[in-house]
């Protein structure tokens, strides 16, 4: 079993996307925990907030078929196959880390955990002395060095 982590976000039917989500993940992997879900401004283009939560779960599928299996359950809550990266959506779940693994071609660590504060908070509140597979520093560290003031965010 492998321990991955998921970023999960919305922006459209925020609560309702975000729990019909996670009924799938647990539907799918059994047993998962769960961080504080957060609100922020969106990222990269103009558009309403985004909820967004961390999701931590162990699983026997190899990376491509967990993020196929992610994409599957994206899809079942509304979003928009091959719909623009920056731009609202129902539902969006993001492999983080899967184990220590380093993979540049699936983006594994995913890069947005050091430059999002909406990813690296929640992150840190499952996993605060994981260390991040390159910078080999925990997440509690990155979180406490992370220039607040870059992204806003607040509690749900």
């Amino acid at each position: 079993m492998t321990q991955v982590f998921i970023g999960i976000g919305s922006s459209l039917n925020k609560f309702e996307s975000i729990k019909a989500g996670i009924a799938s993940l647990q539907l799918e992997f059994g047993k998962l925990k769960q961080s504080l879900i957060y609100e922020s401004e969106s990222v990269g283009f103009v558009g309403g907030n985004f909820y967004n939560l961390v999701i931590e779960l162990n699983t026997n599928l190899p990376i491509d078929r967990l993020i196929r299996k992610l994409k599957e359950i994206e899809i079942k809550h509304g979003r928009v196959n091959n719909a623009k990266k920056f731009a609202p959506r129902t539902l969006d779940l993001d492999l983080l880390l899967y184990g220590q693994v380093v993979d540049k071609k699936n983006n594994l660590p995913r890069a947005e955990i050091t430059k999002n504060a909406f990813v690296l908070k929640p992150l840190s509140e499952l996993a605060p002395q994981l260390k991040h597979p390159i910078l080999n520093e925990t997440y509690q560290n990155l979180w406490e060095n992370y220039p607040k003031d870059k992204q806003k965010l607040w509690k749900i």
